[in-house]
């Protein structure tokens, strides 16, 4: 007689039969295999039992899906809507407003370049459950609502649970016989989230890893009474509150302790990620764990983008001194040799400086390193400079006075074998004004690396009309290779080409009209010229300027109705910092002259003002390929490169400039002659520095631009509240560090040779082509050949990965 089945037999024929209803067997094993595959990386050989139980559950859950949906459509949806628009489910998505301002989106484009040159690289950062807050206009005021972007989760992310890494802070140091100990941390946990990078047409699909803070179960539960569980598990919150939230300041140090516990808590999970893949990587090594460093910087290269991850210089040496027990010396040379350091700003107040007494309590150890690590630093300037006590002041990592602070600029580039500057203008500053004891002492480490951008989202996925227009006369090639746009040169005068490229600018006109219309509810003429300045609300990149500007071509059709003038749209777009006072009068001083201008039936069409609400990557895709002008007016010396200079130039939009950032090199490449080039250049402005700034004898002195101040002081924007921009004013007339009277009368006149060439459509055209023709440096695809070649030692690849469906060798 048979013995009975126990309960845990029975449960697995059922398994079995459940398994086997889901279709073939081989099917069902193929499946099971493919999902075993990617839940395991390609470093982790072992599955887990928790691997298995993932890929049978992902295997039945495809099968599940597609009987799912099947069933909703046969009860729910006899009628299945057909022909989805596929811009309709675009707009659908939410933005992943991760970064502030240039340097994140820059970064996107960094990754989308390293995955179409083949390189194997990992972009790392904060998955913040909330990003760059949306913006709202409310009775001309910026409002700030938090951006709940996850709200209806995130497709394009993969949870690594298996891969939570512990991040300790607080806590204090032991010195003992066996090495220096950090003892009684609080251990937050960091969860990986990985969303993949696609390179384009060649099958490579690297990874974008952001961690997200978790508490740990058992998460300060100690030091409660029983009776105070639940206060214990809300504490919690305190642990992953870093990463709740983005700072949304751009250019502008804010130095919040929670705010430096996102910048290590980023930089510990990752280090500890980077020399876990070091450790169990088998290429060059015989052992089945490395143990040996040598070969770290040959395997590793890390880029410091800004300050923010400067703390990856202390914590390398904290883990290969006290961890690994490397001998300081040795942990100092591969530390340099594996970290390179790039600065994206100039400006003194962006430059982070954290007080002394909050790394004594939040990272003690690493203030004991970085001590360590000037105190060498200084011995040997002193070696070199005998004497020269104020070159030591100069050029200390520990900032003394009132407060003691740690420069975080001068930690990377003492830690780093490469610092780089990113447009050509902005790296002699650095070496001649910011850094210039450190380029004295080391010259070779600086080097320059112009910004670019991709031209797949930037061109191809934003504009494809006129990617289109480019095909048909070079084909496809300049997607990858942007400097193959030269190719277009020979069709400056083509009028066939002139007439397609002139219909693509209009079409995207037309089409941003139409969403003008919807979302704001203003008539535009889509005729006019779009006269287009979106960018982060900063008295440095001068919007006040740009309002100047308005106001006079405002008061000239008042005084003149008669006369003929270009219509032109102005749209101003940008978020301000919800702290920065003067960036939120900019706002609100835009949405005032447009309330005058707009209504002013003396004005009808010919100028109209707009600000461009909630400015984001979303909307960019839609502004930049309609825009005619760009306005990258910052006063020079002051924009490290800025690259919506290069977005616009890219699809087909004449920029009116200084001197300044990557405006130089875009000048050089295309020809001054086909830009319009304004105002002091830097050594200008130094010598206005010099001699000293008045203002006042710029506003004596031209008649119009004294007529805009007082209409601005007076109220006559602010009817209701006449003293609303008395603060604007004062700032403009006392203590305008970027000298926007100075560079008025320049400005005025550079804007009447826009107008001007703007009455010929041929000839604008022409420039348009030109400019188009001769952007293709600006492709972040020869900025990361340069990172790869000059500074991290790797050859980019243009090998393809075979697909998926072919196996490999």
């Amino acid at each position: 007689m048979a013995k009975p089945l126990t309960d845990s037999e029975k449960r697995k024929q059922i398994s079995v039969r459940g398994l086997a209803g889901l279709g073939d067997v081989a099917e069902v094993r193929k499946s099971f295999n493919r999902h075993l595959h990617f839940t395991l990386v390609k470093d982790r050989n072992v599955a887990t039992p928790r691997d298995y139980f993932f890929a049978l559950a992902h295997t039945v859950r495809d099968h599940l899906v597609g009987r799912w949906i099947r069933t909703q459509q046969h009860y729910y949806e006899r009628d299945p809507k057909l022909g989805l628009d596929l811009e309709e489910l675009e707009e659908i998505e939410e933005d992943a407003g991760l970064g502030n301002g240039g340097l994140g989106r820059l970064a996107a484009c960094f990754l989308d370049s390293m995955a179409t040159l083949g390189l194997a690289a990992y972009g790392y950062g904060i998955r913040y459950e909330f990003g760059i807050f949306n913006q709202k206009i409310v009775n001309g005021w910026q409002v700030e609502e938090a951006d709940d972007w996850l709200r209806y989760g995130n497709p394009w992310e993969k949870a690594r649970p298996e891969y939570m890494l512990p991040v300790h802070f607080y806590g204090r140091v032991e010195h003992t016989p066996d090495g220096v100990k950090w003892l009684d941390t609080q251990v937050v946990l960091a969860m990986p989230y990985d969303t993949p990078v696609p390179g384009y047409k060649n099958n490579t699909v690297n990874t974008m890893r952001l961690w997200s803070a978790k508490a740990p179960n058992d998460f300060k539960l100690q030091d409660f009474n029983v009776g105070d569980y639940i206060e214990a598990v809300l504490d919690r919150n305190l642990a992953e509150n870093i990463s709740r939230v983005l700072y949304p300041n751009d250019n502008f140090f804010e130095g919040k302790e929670l705010r430096l516990k996102q910048e290590y808590f980023v930089v510990a999970a990752t280090l500890q990620d980077i020399i876990r893949r070091f450790k169990s990587s088998k290429f060059g090594c015989r052992d089945p764990v490395r143990t040996c460093f040598e070969t770290f910087p040959d395997k590793v290269a890390i880029q410091l983008n800004d300050t923010h991850p400067a703390l990856s210089i202390p914590e390398l040496m904290r883990i290969l001194v006290d961890v690994e027990k490397v001998d300081w010396d040795k942990a100092w040379e591969i530390t340099k040799k594996t970290c390179a350091y790039t600065n994206h700003t100039v400006l003194p107040e962006a430059l982070e400086r954290w007080p002394v007494s909050m790394f004594e309590k939040l990272l003690p150890r690493h203030l004991e390193i970085i001590y360590a690590i000037n105190q060498r630093h200084l011995d040997h300037v002193a070696a070199l400079f005998p004497g020269d006590v104020d070159r030591l002041r100069r050029m200390s990592v520990i900032e003394e006075g009132d407060c003691k602070r740690i420069n975080m600029a001068h930690l990377c580039v003492i830690g780093s074998h490469a610092v780089n500057g990113v447009a050509r203008i902005h790296s002699e500053i650095v070496k001649q004004s910011v850094f210039k004891d450190f380029y004295e002492l080391e010259p070779e480490k600086f080097q320059n690396k112009t910004n670019g951008i991709t031209p797949r989202r930037w061109l191809l996925l934003c504009n494809p009309g006129l990617a289109d227009t480019i095909v048909e006369k070079i084909g496809e090639e300049f997607l990858t290779d942007l400097s193959q746009l030269k190719k277009l040169l020979p069709l400056v005068n083509d009028e066939a080409f002139i007439r397609d490229v002139a219909k693509v600018k209009q079409e995207n006109k037309l089409k941003f009209s139409a969403f003008l219309e919807k979302e704001y509810k203003v008539k535009i003429n889509p005729s006019s010229m779009f006269d287009v300045h979106v960018k982060r609300i900063h008295e440095y990149k001068r919007q006040l300027l740009n309002c100047l500007h308005v106001i006079t071509l405002y008061n000239r059709i008042k005084r003149d109705p008669a006369k003929a003038f270009v219509p032109r749209t102005v749209m101003i777009g940008g978020k301000a910092a919800p702290g920065y006072h003067m960036a939120k009068l900019i706002i609100k001083l835009v949405t005032s002259i447009g309330d005058v201008v707009n209504h002013d039936p003396v004005v009808g069409d010919r100028l109209k003002v707009i600000f461009l609400e909630n400015y984001r990557v979303s909307l960019a895709e839609k502004v930049i390929p309609a825009a005619d002008l760009s306005q990258q007016i910052s006063t020079a010396g002051t924009e490290a490169s800025g690259t919506g200079n290069m977005k616009f130039m890219l699809n087909g939009a004449l920029t009116i400039g200084t001197m300044d950032g990557a405006n130089v090199e875009m000048a050089e490449e295309a020809g001054a002659e086909n830009l319009f080039i304004f105002g002091l250049r830097v050594e200008d402005v130094e010598a206005l520095d010099r001699k000293g700034y008045n203002a006042r004898e710029y506003y004596d002195r031209l008649p119009e631009l004294k007529q805009a101040v007082d209409q601005i002081s007076s109220g006559f924007f602010s009817p209701k509240e006449p003293d609303c921009f008395k603060d604007v004013v004062n700032m403009l007339m006392h203590h305008d560090r970027f000298k926007v009277f100075a560079d008025y009368e320049a400005y005025v006149q550079c804007q009447a040779q826009v107008d001007q060439l703007y009455r010929n459509p041929k000839g604008w055209t022409k420039k348009v082509i030109r400019n188009i023709a001769c952007s293709g440096k600006f492709s972040s695809d020869r900025t990361i050949t340069e990172y790869a070649r000059e500074i991290w030692g790797v050859e980019p690849s243009d090998l393809q990965i075979p697909p998926p469906n072919i196996p490999r060798d």
